[in-house]
């Protein structure tokens, strides 16, 4: 089977991110390990300066042991950047601004996307894994949106999200069955749960086109616009770049489309309305 044309600055970081990868899985973080490096001496520092003041007390508070939080003195107030902080942003933003009749959410993270629209509004939930406790505003069902659907959800909502979700489809990260064309399934079933003239929500990595098993598939911007033609409108496209950067309602011009905005593993943040 002939493989993927990935650029050679895709093949780069690529490697670089399956290294780390690889690296993760056997209990090995090279980023983590030069933060601790870095930030030691001054929490032994710190330390030693707070146990002096502790001797000049009365009645000092006791100390406990010790635990290290190395990395928050350098990190800033939270992390403000990168592809889930921004998509989540920008779509609750926007159904917040719509109010749609019902809304539905397929595979989006339950502690992040999933959790800014249960602030507002409710929301049902689809997702092939199971959650362990109720959340308010949240109505969950267990469904593998991969597989044949019950008639019942045909035209089952006007407003659904499907954010970061669909290019795991069919890799079996999750447990899902193993599919080669599961984003496919999965589209298709998106559109068939929504009304003619819904919105669909969609995010899912921008760049040169492959399948990094099993973690997810990286499209290209001109290969979603051919999955969308015919059945959907692009009404609002947004992305954010490989340095965590947003760049919001941008214009699909043809060098955009063919650069994939310039992503390597970016993220395409698309605002569709069904056609039919």
């Amino acid at each position: 089977m002939r493989q993927p044309n990935v650029t050679t600055s895709a093949s780069l970081v690529s490697k670089v991110r399956r290294l780390e990868r690889w690296l993760g899985l056997c209990g090995l973080d090279p980023r983590r390990a030069f933060a601790t490096a870095r930030a030691l001496p001054a929490y032994l520092r710190d330390f030693a300066e707070l146990g002096r003041q502790a001797k000049a007390e009365k009645t000092p508070l006791p100390f406990g042991p010790m635990y290290p939080c190395l990395q928050d003195r350098i990190g800033e107030s939270g992390t403000i950047s990168g592809h889930y902080f921004y998509q989540d942003l920008v779509v609750a933003r926007r159904l917040f601004e719509a109010r749609p009749r019902k809304h539905v959410d397929v595979g989006s993270r339950i502690d992040g996307f999933v959790a800014h629209l249960a602030v507002f509004r409710e929301v049902e939930v689809f997702d092939v894994r199971t959650i362990s406790h109720p959340v308010p505003n949240v109505v969950f069902t267990q469904a593998d949106l991969m597989g044949p659907l019950d008639e019942s959800l045909a035209n089952y909502c006007d407003s659904l999200s499907c954010l970061h979700a669909l290019e795991h489809f069919g890799l079996g990260r999750y447990g899902d069955p193993i599919t080669y064309d599961g984003h496919l399934r999965g589209l298709g079933n998106l559109l068939h749960i929504l009304q003619s003239g819904g919105k669909l929500y969609l995010s899912v990595p921008i760049g040169p086109q492959r399948i990094e098993f099993n973690a997810h598939r990286v499209f290209s911007v001109a290969y979603l616009i051919t999955l969308f033609a015919e059945r959907c409108t692009i009404d609002r496209f947004s992305y954010v770049n490989d340095r965590g950067q947003l760049f919001e309602d941008v214009a699909l011009s043809e060098d955009s489309v063919q650069s994939n905005c310039g992503c390597v593993y970016g993220c395409g943040i698309f605002e569709l309305t069904k056609c039919r």
